[in-house]
């Protein structure tokens, strides 16, 4: 090899990775990192959600230039919960967030002088998981967050679904109990209702009150104080071995496999990966959520199961996947993302 190769394969065997920065933008707090193109954290960094379009345009802002006062990066991805337009330049709307039709790429670009686009969580998550995790090679992929809500991602022939006007797929928004608990989008029986975080408190909730002379150790903790009671309190009141917790995360098992068979009819995945801070649990709920969707699915018994699997990166496959989109489109020619002024 003469010395132009050795230079050529010198220069590739010890580039410089490609580093941008993924910020998930949720509503209790703004998490950002940066990552290579390998899918890697390397540095983080959080504040927490200011109320108002400026004050949390600047805490997005401060955490993105936190980052880069130590790193070089190329560009900026957003992760936002929220109604994100096709074009990824703008939230339509944020439930828990200030936007509202807010052209949020270009404003935060202009302020940090980067190229910067905007993804919704859930799609963020579903490309990480897809690219870096879980799901790893498989074409037909979906997602499902499990937190405050259900969270939900498409991957369909390996390409990310946002549906024709960027706001799909809402699957913690189906119906699945006609006329059942009130759900904060207006509809009532939501999934999200049922399989969440949220569900598991107010089942357990609901528990209670039908047996309020009941001896247990969720019972004694949360004794006249029913706001007490969250998620993260009842299950680790099932890993103690409480009956009540343990009831209450096998009725959220249920309702985990009756909404994944429902997915699973309409898309027919590879692979199911459930994220989001409730998977933390999931050794309490998997195995039997797994039971239940292979009898609800249609044609059960008669057709190939998808796989179902945990996410693998945790609390920052968002980050992860809103970097990686980042640099991608602005490494794409004619691609359309926030630029700076």
């Amino acid at each position: 090899m003469g010395s132009r190769g050795l230079k050529k394969t010198l220069k590739r065997t010890f580039r410089r990775p490609e580093l941008a920065i993924g910020v998930d933008v949720g509503g209790t707090s703004v998490r950002a990192g940066v990552v290579d193109d390998q899918g890697s954290l390397l540095d983080t960094t959080r504040v927490g959600t200011p109320g108002g379009e400026g004050a949390l345009e600047d805490a997005i802002s401060g955490v993105i230039e936190d980052l880069r006062n130590r790193h070089e990066v190329t560009a900026v991805g957003l992760a936002v919960a929220g109604f994100v337009a096709t074009d990824r330049r703008s939230v339509m709307f944020a439930p828990h967030l200030a936007w509202r039709a807010a052209p949020v790429a270009d404003r935060i670009a202009q302020r940090v002088g980067l190229p910067v686009t905007l993804e919704h969580d859930a799609n963020s998550a579903t490309l990480a998981e897809h690219r870096f995790g879980a799901a790893r090679g498989s074409k037909v992929v979906a997602l499902i967050a499990l937190g405050t809500g259900i969270g939900a991602g498409l991957l369909l022939d390996g390409q990310l679904y946002r549906g024709a006007h960027g706001v799909g797929p809402e699957l913690g928004h189906l119906t699945v109990v006609p006329g059942g608990r009130p759900c904060p989008c207006g509809k009532y029986g939501c999934w999200e209702r049922y399989c969440s975080g949220t569900a598991l408190a107010a089942t357990a909730v609901e528990l209670l009150a039908r047996n309020p002379g009941r001896s247990t150790v969720l019972a004694r903790e949360t004794a006249g104080d029913p706001g007490s009671v969250t998620g993260r309190r009842v299950a680790g009141a099932a890993r103690d071995g409480d009956p009540v917790a343990q009831r209450a995360m096998a009725e959220m098992a249920k309702w985990l496999g009756e909404g994944l068979a429902l997915v699973a009819d309409v898309f027919d995945p590879e692979i199911m990966v459930i994220g989001g801070g409730v998977s933390e649990s999931a050794p309490l709920f998997l195995d039997e959520a797994r039971e239940h969707y292979a009898t609800a699915i249609t044609g059960a018994g008669h057709r190939p199961l998808a796989r179902i699997r945990t996410a693998q990166l945790g609390d920052d496959t968002a980050i992860v996947g809103a970097a990686t989109l980042a640099r991608e489109a602005a490494a794409t020619p004619g691609t359309r993302i926030g630029v700076p002024g």
